[in-house]
């Protein structure tokens, strides 16, 4: 039997800047969660590659994108819009399952809100584009 992780039981938990884990509730608003890790590049090409351009990886990058219901009021609406405008930042973890689920993991940390926009479609509930991108790394976290 195949296994798989479907997005619909993925979480997002939210808490201040500097909590852990245990302190982030999830964020039961958001839909269509994309997790992008990168990282930069430099080249360490030598003679002695023969004649193949090496490569290493170097600094990592990791941004949380969501959307997420349009509700003033809702803590974690509040806690986004609030980091946004601040410019201030917000615990996050963006794990596979709930975070007590063995199995679960993700990225945690403080990350910095750098895009809140709204958008009103004429016949769908009011939504916000989050775009969340890693201010403090704190751990990549793997439930057992």
């Amino acid at each position: 039997m195949a296994t798989f992780v479907l997005g619909m039981n993925a979480k997002v938990y939210q808490g201040a800047a500097g909590v852990d884990l245990a302190s982030q509730n999830e964020i039961t608003n958001v839909k269509d969660v994309t997790l992008n890790l990168e990282a930069g590049e430099a080249d360490v090409t030598t003679r002695a590659n023969g004649g193949w351009r090496g490569t290493a990886a170097t600094l990592r990058d990791c941004t949380v994108e969501f959307e997420m219901l349009y509700e003033p009021g809702n803590t974690q609406y509040e806690a986004m819009k609030t980091a946004f405008l601040s410019s201030g930042t917000v615990a996050l973890a963006a794990l596979t399952g709930e975070k007590a689920t063995s199995g679960s993991e993700g990225p945690r940390g403080d990350f910095s809100i750098t895009n809140f926009s709204r958008s009103e479609p004429l016949e769908e509930g009011v939504m916000v584009s989050v775009t969340a991108k890693l201010a403090k790394f704190e751990e990549w976290v793997e439930v057992a």
